[in-house]
């Protein structure tokens, strides 16, 4: 068979980028499928790997069920209101957003608002093209030196922030998930809670996700915290402003102004806040740019890439999402993860498996290290489940095995910047490997076998003894090998204790450029002095 015919399928449900579906078909077969009924879909979605949608394609369970094949849902877009993840989940298909792609476009209309609402921009035009010349009636403010706050200070946040200062606005912000450090990063000064934000801002625009906890986020009780004659805008979510609130503030004169974009039904073309002249609004334009449709389509082409080639899906929002900046520092450590995962399992295999535990240590400890989790399970669980085990199934897959999983973290790793150890306990039996990265590229290395030190690189094929602490082990092992024509890459010995404490045993890692059949491990282990060995396949 060729391999283009063994190449992945991917469908493009909606119309995205050209860039995007450019992408796709470097790797992968790409079938347009812009004009097909919901019928069609259904009956031909079990034929693909990935498809890629916009908002109006619904993936629901029903959908799902029949996509056997598929691995990937990419959404050319922030929302997945229109995918059931929860059926996606199940089955372990990726499901991967383009949160990136109108952050920029956001801010910028943020800005844009701002701007218009300070100066009156959009009532002066309309009274202008009305044949009004009414100057001195829609006089402005300056956005000198006046005050921001910013509630919600993630991405979108930051880059309004960023623009604000341009202007020589001061900036606070409120947001108790971000760092200090990044608050001074941007020279924006960081405010303990909305009130303390309330009390100081000119304007107020609010950035947050729209959840239970945010809905009417600004209500009355916030609005009465604020100065008089504040400045209001809404770019994110509709509801996060309480809009009979911000109607008897208006009418009150609390709030001078407002811009709105977004509203709690959309569409909608009829509010009481369309009355007032002081208020700005727009139909949702906030990612309404072609940049920003083409962004989306091709970080959403990335995501399904990723998850079809085995990269790292960043956006996935059916496994912990990573961050570009802390993605620099973990990513390395994902293979380390998975290979140790592996290493530990196949040293507990003889008893039912019970608990996995996976550590986090030093530099990594200070990170979100729950993709590393997930490895750690993946590794652990890959070849040994009936179901695929992925980044997103792995969970369910151990929780349906009643295998306990648990993770911590721990800032300080004795000898090393940065140490992963993975813990198998299986009946009576505790396994124990740990590694690291060593090098500028965290090159994956092995440096613990049950308790044991060494330093070995991790390679493909690994195969590990356990024997007497004697003189010639490793030249046995090496004319065993030698004689079944496997050349040993490297090897690595963590001696037994020399205060006579604990097991006797020593720990032997050897790395070959082929695999080690269980025949010529059994023919070591008979060879004597010997205890225990395995060989295993990282790749």
């Amino acid at each position: 068979m060729s391999a283009q015919a063994t190449r992945p399928r991917v469908l493009v449900k909606e119309k995205i980028g050209d860039s995007g579906v450019d992408l796709l078909r470097e790797h992968f077969d790409v079938d347009l499928g812009v004009d097909w009924s919901d019928d069609e879909l259904t009956e031909r979605i079990g034929q693909y790997d990935g498809i890629v949608i916009r908002s109006a394609t619904k993936m629901n369970a029903d959908l799902i069920d029949r996509a056997a094949n598929l691995k990937v849902i990419g959404r050319a877009g922030v929302g997945v209101d229109n995918v059931d993840v929860a059926a996606a989940t199940r089955r372990g298909i990726v499901v991967a957003n383009a949160p990136e792609s109108n952050v920029v476009t956001a801010a910028e209309h943020t800005m844009a608002l701002l701007l218009a609402l300070a100066r009156n921009i959009p009532q002066a035009y309309g009274a202008l093209v009305d044949g009004r010349w009414e100057r001195s009636k829609y006089s402005g403010v300056e956005l000198y030196e006046k005050t921001l706050g910013i509630l919600g200070f993630g991405r979108i946040g930051q880059l309004v922030a960023q623009r604000a200062r341009g202007f020589a606005m001061r900036v606070v912000a409120f947001d108790p998930f971000v760092s200090a450090e990044r608050f001074r990063e941007h020279g924006v000064e960081k405010a303990e809670s909305p009130e303390e934000l309330y009390e100081q801002a000119d304007f107020v625009t609010i950035h947050l996700p729209k959840t239970p906890e945010t809905e009417g986020f600004v209500s009355s009780e916030a609005i009465a915290a604020m100065k008089d004659g504040v400045r209001l805008l809404n770019v994110a979510r509709g509801g996060l402003i309480d809009e009979q609130a911000l109607i008897e503030a208006l009418d009150s004169g609390k709030v001078a102004g407002a811009a709105i974009d977004v509203f709690q039904n959309e569409p909608v073309t009829e509010s009481p806040l369309f009355a007032y002249t002081n208020v700005i609004v727009t139909p949702h334009l906030g990612a309404s740019t072609a940049e920003a449709t083409d962004r989306a389509g091709y970080q959403s082409a990335e995501q399904v890439v990723a998850a079809l080639d085995g990269g790292v899906v960043s956006t996935a929002v059916n496994i912990p999402a990573v961050g570009a900046e802390d993605m620099d520092v973990l990513g390395p450590f994902l293979p380390l993860a998975t290979q140790l995962g592996r290493l530990a399992m196949t040293l507990a295999e003889g008893s039912s498996v019970e608990r996995i535990e996976a550590a986090f240590m030093g530099r990594i400890a200070d990170f979100d290290t729950r993709l590393l989790g997930l490895a750690v399970i993946v590794g652990a669980l890959q070849g040994r489940s009936e179901e695929p085990v992925n980044l997103v199934s792995a969970p369910s897959v151990a929780q349906q095995r009643g295998i306990v999983v648990e993770e911590k973290a721990v800032s300080e790793a004795q000898d090393f910047h940065e140490l992963i150890r993975v813990t198998v306990t299986a009946g009576d039996r505790r396994v124990a490997v740990a590694g690291t990265g060593i090098g500028p590229s965290r090159v994956p290395h092995l440096v613990e076998v049950q308790g044991r030190r060494l330093t070995i690189e991790l390679e493909r094929y690994v195969t590990i003894f356990r024997y007497e602490d004697l003189p010639g082990m490793i030249g046995r092992v090496g004319t065993v090998f030698g004689a079944h024509g496997i050349n040993v890459s490297s090897a690595a010995v963590g001696h037994a204790p020399a205060n006579g404490e604990g097991e006797k045993l020593a720990a032997m890692v050897v790395t070959t450029d082929a695999p080690v059949g269980e025949a010529v491990v059994r023919e070591i282990l008979a060879s004597g002095d010997f205890v225990d060995g395995w060989s295993v396949d990282l790749g």
